[in-house]
């Protein structure tokens, strides 16, 4: 029996029957399938780890990543002691947003994946802002 994604969630949501990879899969399913980056507004594609977060900046029309950055950088690793913190995600987003000024993108979509808006996600939306990208 095959079920469509929003009876998936519901099922999740009533009886707990889904797999947890099952359901994160589906998440992030329906938060990608909403957003899609083009020319004019790549997409801004986050993944944060235990220990670090990485971003790219997309084109979806083309399938081709513009810009990208991590906290391995030798920069940022330099300026913070550790990737786990916000401090480390709001510069990472200070420097995607001097690389991507460089490449001529100015506007931008944000894609913050399964995860929610809160902490080094927040962090690196808000450090991104404040180099200039708008979203």
């Amino acid at each position: 029996m095959k079920f469509s994604k929003r009876v998936l969630l519901r099922l999740k949501n009533k009886n707990k029957k889904l797999k947890p990879d099952k359901y994160k899969k589906l998440k992030r399913e329906s938060v990608r399938g909403l957003i899609k980056g083009t020319v004019e507004r790549p997409r801004l594609s986050v993944f944060r780890s235990n220990e670090n977060i990485y971003a790219q900046i997309i084109d979806d029309t083309t399938a081709k990543t513009l810009v990208s950055c991590s906290t391995l950088d030798r920069d940022i690793k330099l300026n913070s002691e550790n990737g786990r913190t916000c401090n480390a995600s709001r510069l990472m987003g200070q420097k995607l947003a001097e690389l991507s000024k460089q490449k001529n993108i100015t506007k931008i979509v944000f894609d913050r994946g399964p995860y929610l808006y809160h902490g080094r996600i927040k962090a690196l939306a808000d450090g991104a802002r404040a180099g200039g990208l708008e979203f």
